[in-house]
Formats: structure tokens, C-alpha cells, sequence
């Protein structure tokens, strides 16, 4: 396996493990919200729609991590960086996704896109959990939960 093989299937596995975990995350208050807050009433209806938008965002850009990673897959099963650009590129104009232009972008820059779309989807995970975090104290009223 060569270099550029072995960094598109760690890219691969990193995406899909990240994609997941926060996916799995963002559900996570979904369905414990309602029985945490139990009678008090969990949240208003603003602050549902906000969870609701954010949990959205977080689970759009999962399925697109996950989109990605089985790229990176699909390009560490060719025997050349080249074959395997090609590849994708080729893949990725019979979806309609982008258009080929005739400069290939080389493997690094493709993982550097997909790692600041980890960093967009952490960040939409930060702000989704901390609304959760302050529609649960609101509706705890200051008390304990339990």
C-alpha cells in the first residue's frame, strides 16, 4: 500500500467515525429532551425549532461526511493517485455534483475540504448542545432534575 493509499483510507475511516458520532450525538438530545424535562414542559416551541434547525445541520453534514468518506474509499481502491483523482472526478460529474473544470485537485486538498466541513459541523454540534443545555435548565427552573 502506498502512501497516498494508506492517507485516503485514513481519511476514509476518520470521516465515517466523525460523521457517526456526531450524528448519533445531535439525536441524542432529540430524544432525551422530552423525558428529562418530563411534565414541566421541556422548551417553547422557539426553542424546539432551534434544536430542530441545528440538529438538521449537524445530520446533513454527517450524511455528507459519510458521502465523503466512501469517496476517499472508492480513491484508495485504485493503484494510482492519478487513476483514482480521475476516479472521483469522474464519479462525481455523472452524479451532477460538480463539474469537471480540467484541473484536478490533488488528494491533500480534498481531505483539507472535507476536514473543514468537520469543523462546520462540530461547531453547528457546539451551539446545538448548548441551546439544548439552556432549554433544559430553563425548564429545571434552576432545580434539580432528578
Amino acid at each position: 500500500m502506498t502512501q497516498w493509499n494508506a492517507t485516503a483510507s485514513a481519511a476514509a475511516r476518520s470521516l465515517g467515525r466523525n460523521s457517526i458520532v456526531c450524528g448519533l450525538t445531535a439525536l441524542l438530545p432529540l430524544t432525551a429532551g422530552p423525558i428529562l424535562g418530563g411534565y414541566r414542559g421541556f422548551a417553547p416551541g422557539l426553542g424546539w425549532l432551534l434544536m430542530l434547525v441545528f440538529c438538521g445541520i449537524v445530520l446533513a453534514l454527517a450524511i455528507h461526511l459519510l458521502f465523503d468518506a466512501l469517496l476517499f474509499r472508492l480513491a484508495s481502491s485504485h493503484e494510482t493517485e492519478a487513476a483514482a483523482l480521475a476516479a472521483l472526478d469522474d464519479v462525481l460529474s455523472r452524479m451532477q455534483l460538480r463539474k469537471f473544470d480540467g484541473a484536478a485537485r490533488g488528494l491533500e486538498r480534498r481531505i483539507a475540504g472535507s476536514r473543514r466541513i468537520i469543523w462546520r459541523q462540530r461547531f453547528a454540534l457546539a451551539i446545538y448542545l448548548v441551546i439544548f443545555a439552556i432549554l433544559l435548565f430553563n425548564a429545571a427552573d434552576g432545580q434539580p432534575l432528578c
